[in-house]
């Protein structure tokens, strides 16, 4: 432990408190390990009962984890210090394609008057019949099992409500590696563990999603297409083996279709594969990050669940919020947006990355709103970009033991900006004389 920092307090709370402020302000760093529970009780003259408590009060906020003899440690992603905020300082006239972000100009949300409705008044049911038989028809022409709904705020919030409905703290998790930042820092909050599952261009690898199951996950998490941060997209024969793979287990499977409308990729599902799932589908990236809106499809029991703990918390997404997505959803100029956006996104993922390829540099993209970028030095390459004018994400904010890479945002990337573009991050990725791959 540094030198500089040592813990303090009296009691459970205080104790636990002095940690997180250490791990906020990086005095504790991720994989620090911390004093012995006897260790640490002798030092601050308390009961080992109080220093026990403290530990178990810092994993259950998703701060630290206790791994037997390797004694108890600041995690590697700390609930404390969100990936997801860990923001790129990006200097003033640097093209930011750092932030994953859909282009503005090509979002609909403008394009449409906010439907004004009746009233919307207690005991009334959480879901808009609109949003209903309009999910109920696009899920099913989906081949996703749409009986039973319920309708969240934005996929993030559907994810850990479906997530909560079953998992206790310390219960194991596979999810993709690289995979969704957010999601990374949801685990650790929840105080649920990471394991984490290889994807390439087509998905989840069938090997490690078999060696996660193997070793007892309570739940899979997976991006159906426009996976974050590589833009992989399950296909049809990947599909096929994950569902072989999962059928017959008792596991919840959480699906997250978070890019629909502009994934770039046709929808490949494994909904209904497992005694316990849900499909996840939200409104913000193809119509703007203000439509909170997600609906879930799910067994009956799962959605129930969810259902149930909504109504002890927000007690409902606004029924307003909820027709207006169904109006935008079926408007035929916002959709038509919505269709150019996705072609404009296809367009420029695919020059990008055949540009780079042209350069000796390999990239992944198949679908959504970046590309994926495997370099040998994250630093090195980031800071490279920087000078040349380009900013891009750093790829350790997604990953937990994949070697390192970066993402770039092709959203509103400009045809011109292209090959200046490749150029970059050519020379930045192979400088070290060392190809990606």
């Amino acid at each position: 432990m540094p030198v500089q920092y040592r813990i303090t307090g009296d009691g459970a709370k205080s104790i636990a408190a002095d940690v997180e402020r250490a791990v906020s302000a990086g005095s504790l760093a991720p994989g620090e390990e911390l004093p012995p529970v006897r260790e640490l009780a002798a030092r601050l003259g308390v009961n080992p009962n109080t220093a026990a408590a403290a530990y178990r009060l810092l994993r259950e906020r998703g701060v630290v984890e206790t791994a037997g003899r390797r004694g108890t440690r600041v995690r590697h992603r700390p609930a404390t210090t969100p990936r997801s905020l860990r923001g790129l300082d990006v200097p003033a006239g640097v093209r930011d394609l750092s932030t994953g972000n859909p282009d503005p100009a090509l979002l609909p949300i403008g394009s449409v008057d906010i439907p004004r409705a009746a009233p919307v008044l207690y005991g009334e049911p959480a879901m808009s019949a609109r949003l209903v038989d309009h999910a109920r028809a696009a899920l099913a022409a989906d081949g996703v099992p749409a009986e039973h709904l319920a309708v969240t705020s934005g996929a993030l919030d559907g994810i850990e409500r479906a997530l909560s409905a079953h998992l206790r703290p310390g219960d194991r998790v596979a999810v993709e590696d690289p995979g969704w930042a957010n999601l990374l820092d949801l685990l650790a909050a929840l105080g649920l563990s990471a394991e984490p599952v290889r994807v390439d261009d087509d998905g989840p690898l069938p090997g490690d999603v078999r060696r996660a199951l193997g070793r007892g996950v309570a739940a899979l998490v997976l991006t159906n297409r426009a996976q974050n941060p590589t833009g992989a997209a399950l296909s049809a024969v990947r599909a096929d083996e994950l569902r072989g793979l999962i059928t017959g287990h008792d596991v919840l499977l959480v699906e997250d279709d978070h890019c629909a409308g502009i994934a770039g990729a046709p929808l490949h599902t494994l909904a209904g594969s497992t005694e316990r799932w849900v499909f996840v589908r939200s409104a913000s990236k193809a119509y703007g990050p203000d439509v909170r809106v997600a609906t879930m499809a799910g067994d009956r029991h799962t959605v129930d669940r969810v259902h149930g703990r909504l109504r002890l918390g927000p007690g409902w997404v606004s029924h307003l919020l909820q027709d207006l997505a169904v109006r935008l959803w079926s408007d035929e100029a916002a959709t038509g947006l919505v269709r150019r956006a996705e072609g404009r996104y296809t367009d420029n993922r695919v020059r990008l990355c055949a540009a780079l390829a042209e350069r000796g540099v390999r990239a992944h993209g198949r679908s959504g709103l970046n590309v994926w970028l495997p370099v040998p030095d994250e630093t090195v390459v980031i800071t490279r970009l920087l000078a040349a004018g380009w900013a891009a994400a750093p790829g350790a904010r997604f990953r937990i033991g994949t070697p390192p890479g970066i993402r770039v945002t092709i959203a509103d990337l400009r045809a011109d900006e292209v090959d200046p573009l490749a150029d970059a991050l050519a020379e930045a990725a192979l400088a070290t004389g060392r190809r990606s791959v």
